[in-house]
């Protein structure tokens, strides 16, 4: 062991990390060669699979009649949930989501049956032939309905400190808010998609677009009612996940591998758009409230939060997701005396699940709407008292849950983004303007962000790899990641091509594959670096030790073996060097062994669910935005003209990767704010199911002043090369955008006005606020 720590802790030029290498699959992404599920060979017989869906919300199931599904052309299997041979729920922690719908519909287009035909038309025409007969009950389709029923999918978790009553009694001033939070579609390029291919007995191969394969192993096997070393699951890349296929790609997979195994042949499910937007579930809607106390700085006192998420029919991941909203419903301020309280409520609606940020950006928000209200209340600029509350000396350094907030960057990062963006002489310009500007009005907001990096459940925070050197000195890298788009793959190259000491065209990293690392968590909670990163160098350390060993002791310097090092393609010892590639092959005589599996697991990590209290995560990672706005107080329309970013990533272990994923989750947490608007009718079907009616940013949307600059400090845990995770925190950025049309519209009054504008702020919620500021 000692060995290896002093391996660990070996020299590296570090000429592979902390630059901007390439993406590893962008040429083939752009050239169109990059392969995905669908472009995959399919082997000769596959036959085709498609869902019939209910047109009820809620009811028990009387009948079903799919005899003209069956005398359908080209149909060759027809499956309900009584063909199921193993576990008929596929819930991933919770039961609660039957593979199709079983003796009950729970939510409008429920999946009831699954029928396999000779062509993707026919099996999808075929699927519109189903007749189901529901008597049908009463659905719950909000939070308001579910919350009188008491109707939840878990129990309701609290936590909290001081003496909230009290403080709250005391307080020079007081004021309370309510801010409903509309949910959003993943909207992935590439839909849900599976290939299952049957092996020798009762093996199976599933290619599937997901960022938990292990779990795909585990759920197909109980349905197949097989042990999991029978499964095999292989993912190479997505197009795109953001969350929406880290649980809910496993129903598709699982539907195909029972018709593969019944019908002997390979079976594709592929979901046709509207299906999709259908059957999958979409970030949590929230319905929230706040009270809050205050002194005549502004300095807050006492906080009490309500956190009502809108789980739809089963608990999925709403227990965790519900707790990081939670968990930052402070976001970087010290709340006083606080009391939150989280409810996971149950409707009649498709099961939400995890979306980039899980619930943290929900409980974020509540953060910057409560800083605006004393704001306004004060008469004071918003800035002044956000910088008033940030977690510090002054104020306090312990969350609501017990966590001392270590090594807090927001301060800094704050006021260099203040001074950078001219903050003031802005808001100067801006203030001025609307004095004199009838119709349109200008907004300005610079808000924080401090997200938790881990899984807050404990057990999801390791990672495994396997790595294997061939003789010619090539390696070839495994690891329990998988890659979505975001560049996972190429940092694990990047950081094998580090250790080695080699060039990244020397690394392949391989498909993610349940037969070659076991176990594994999912690619999530933006740990994908983090878990998969340490786990490859692991891997990599053992490898390096076992040739420096060798290498020493060739030398007749066995004793010296801590001082090799790997550079540039060579190996070093003192005076002495070889190429790494002809070690590799005298150590390959010397029967040394070139292959090496690595664990990783986050340390520090503890949390108390029944105190309330703990370390949940590993270290925060910050960032701050300073957007402007200007809007039309005719029509409610808006632009977002200028946005700066100053975003904490650590170390950076690949800057050009790092940026590109700041400014696309910016992006993208500005359309959940502003522009997609998930829309359910009294039924409780889903009617903004395309993209003419669900509305993502555009390119048009972007910024044209739009500037993302990295903090440049290392991390000051022991995180890979001292990086800090980049894929969720800067999601959170877009709440900038967010205030500042509240910043806009409070204009109207005088800047005396908190606006209600209830999220997404679409032109319509603007124009309401905009009236009801106007006084009309």
């Amino acid at each position: 062991m000692r060995k290896l720590i002093e391996a660990g802790n070996r020299q590296h030029r570090q000429s592979a990390v902390h630059t901007s290498v390439k993406h590893e699959s962008a040429a083939r992404q752009v050239q169109g060669g990059a392969n995905y599920i669908d472009d995959i060979v399919e082997p000769q017989g596959t036959l085709y699979a498609a869902v019939g869906l209910s047109q009820q919300a809620a009811g028990n199931i009387k009948d079903i009649d799919l005899s003209d599904v069956r005398a359908s052309e080209g149909v060759v299997d027809v499956i309900t949930i009584d063909d199921v041979p193993g576990h008929k729920d596929i819930g991933p922690v919770f039961a609660g989501d039957p593979l199709l719908a079983h003796h009950e519909i729970k939510f409008y287009g429920q999946p009831y049956f699954a029928v396999l035909a000779t062509s993707v038309n026919l099996a999808r025409q075929a699927a519109l032939k189903g007749k189901i007969t529901v008597e049908e009950t009463s659905p719950t389709l909000t939070v308001d309905s579910a919350l009188a029923k008491q109707s939840f999918v878990r129990p309701t978790h609290e936590f909290g400190q001081g003496n909230v009553e009290q403080q709250m009694a005391d307080a020079t001033h007081k004021a309370s808010g309510t801010l409903s939070i509309g949910g959003q579609e993943h909207m992935y390029l590439e839909g849900q998609v599976s290939l299952a291919i049957p092996d020798e007995d009762d093996r199976m191969k599933i290619y599937t677009s997901s960022q938990h394969p292990s779990e795909v192993q585990k759920l197909v096997a109980e349905v197949l009612d097989v042990k999991l070393h029978r499964v095999m699951v292989d993912m190479r890349r997505m197009g795109g996940g953001f969350g929406g296929k880290e649980t809910q790609a496993a129903q598709w997979a699982c539907i195909a591998a029972l018709l593969a195994s019944r019908n002997h042949c390979a079976v594709k499910c592929r979901l046709p758009r509207q299906v999709d937007m259908h059957v999958t579930g979409k970030r949590h809607p929230f319905e929230n409230r706040f009270e809050v106390g205050f002194d005549d700085t502004g300095r807050i006192l006492a906080t009490h939060m309500d956190i009502n998420g809108n789980c739809g029919h089963s608990p999925d991941l709403s227990d965790a997701i519900v707790d990081r909203a939670m968990f930052h419903a402070d976001n970087g301020y010290y709340l006083g005396a606080s009391h939150i309280v989280g409810h996971r409520l149950k409707t009649n609606m498709v099961s939400h699940t995890a979306y980039r940020g899980f619930g943290g950006p929900q409980g974020m928000i509540m953060a910057e709407a409560l800083i605006d209200k004393v704001a306004r209340h004060l008469e004071v600029d918003p800035l002044t008292i956000r910088k008033r509350n940030l977690y510090g000396e002054s104020t306090g350094t312990v969350t609501p849950y017990g966590m001392e907030v270590e090594h807090n960057l927001l301060p800094e990062i704050m006021t260099k983004l203040e001074t950078d963006g001219h903050y003031w002489a802005r808001r100067k310009a801006i203030t001025a303007f609307n004095r004199n500007s009838p119709v349109i009005k200008k907004g300005l907001a610079l808000t924080p962000v401090k997200f938790g990096i881990s899984f807050t459940a404990k057990h999801l925070n390791q990672a495994g790899a396997l790595v294997h050197i061939y003789t010619d000195g090539s390696i070839q890298v495994n690891h329990g990641g998988t890659e979505m788009g975001q560049g996972l793959h190429t940092k694990i190259g990047q950081i094998a091509a580090n250790e080695f000491g080699l060039s990244i065209d020397m690394i392949e990293v391989t498909a993610t594959r349940t037969d070659k690392v076991p176990n594994t968590s999912p690619t999530a909670a933006s740990s994908g670096t983090d878990l998969n990163g340490k786990a490859v160098q692991n891997a990599c350390v053992t490898l390096t030790t076992r040739l420096a060993e060798c290498f020493a002791a060739s030398l007749g310097m066995a004793d010296q073996a801590n001082m090799v090092r790997f550079e540039h393609g060579n190996v070093i010892l003192g005076e002495h060097s070889t190429p790494f590639a002809e070690l590799v092959q005298a150590a390959y005589f010397e029967r040394v062994s070139l292959s090496a599996s690595g664990f990783y697991k986050t340390p520090k990590l503890h949390y108390n669910r029944d105190t309330g209290e703990g370390r949940p995560f590993f270290y925060f990672a910050y960032g701050a935005s300073l957007s402007e706005v200007s809007i039309d107080t005719l029509t409610g329309e808006y632009t977002v003209d200028r946005v700066d970013i100053l975003h904490d990533v650590g170390d950076s272990l690949n800057p050009a990767i790092d940026k590109g994923q700041i400014e696309g989750a910016f992006i993208q947490g500005m359309g959940w704010l502003t522009t997609e608007d998930l829309r359910w009718n009294e039924a409780g079907k889903l009617i903004s199911e395309n993209m003419a009616t669900y509305k993502i940013p555009a390119i048009g949307d972007t910024p044209k002043h739009f500037d993302v600059q990295l903090f440049g400090r290392k991390n000051a845990e022991d995180s890979i090369y001292h990086s800090k995770a980049v894929g969720e925190p800067p999601f959170m950025l877009a709440i900038s955008v967010w205030c500042a049309l509240k910043d806009a519209i409070s204009s109207l009054s005088g800047y005396k006005l908190a606006p209600q504008l209830d999220t997404p702020a679409t032109p319509e919620r603007v124009l309401n606020a905009v009236l009801a500021a106007q006084g009309q």
